[in-house]
């Protein structure tokens, strides 16, 4: 019972996250870059390619937010959610190799990025023991 309620909160959290910061940057990018100190300018372009995948993480939220709600999604969930803040923490710190130091906001976001990645990780290892048959027990194959 634990370990489903961990899922539950950790995909609530993860998938809240996603699809709030994903709308955020959909509906309004420069006031959300604006909060890490980036001017965003008038340029249709940028904001058209920031929008896009700002759609994306909104829609990706969703689905990870549905295995708070949805038992059966609990899996895919959890994975997806582990891949979306990995890379975004991965980005991240490939950005601070190849860039430079980005500044406090973003790091922070790379700490939280991070921390929720390894918990989505950490629901799919529950999920795994919450589901997996005991050993000694034969499965039909029928």
């Amino acid at each position: 019972m634990q370990g489903m309620l961990f899922q539950k909160l950790t995909l609530g959290v993860a998938g809240l996250t996603a699809l709030g910061i994903g709308l955020a940057i959909t509906v309004a990018p420069r006031v959300f870059y604006a909060g890490y100190g980036i001017e965003l300018g008038a340029n249709a372009a940028l904001l058209s390619e920031l929008r896009a995948p700002g759609a994306s993480l909104a829609s990706l939220g969703a689905v990870i937010f549905a295995g708070a709600v949805r038992p059966g999604m609990v899996g895919v969930s959890a994975a997806l959610g582990a891949i979306v803040f990995l890379a975004f923490a991965t980005g991240r710190i490939i950005g601070i190799a190849v860039d430079g130091w980005p500044g406090g906001g973003i790091l922070a976001a790379l700490v939280i990025e991070m921390a929720i990645g390894l918990l989505c990780l950490l629901a799919m290892q529950k999920r795994g023991r919450l589901t997996s048959p005991r050993p000694g027990i034969a499965l039909s194959q029928g």
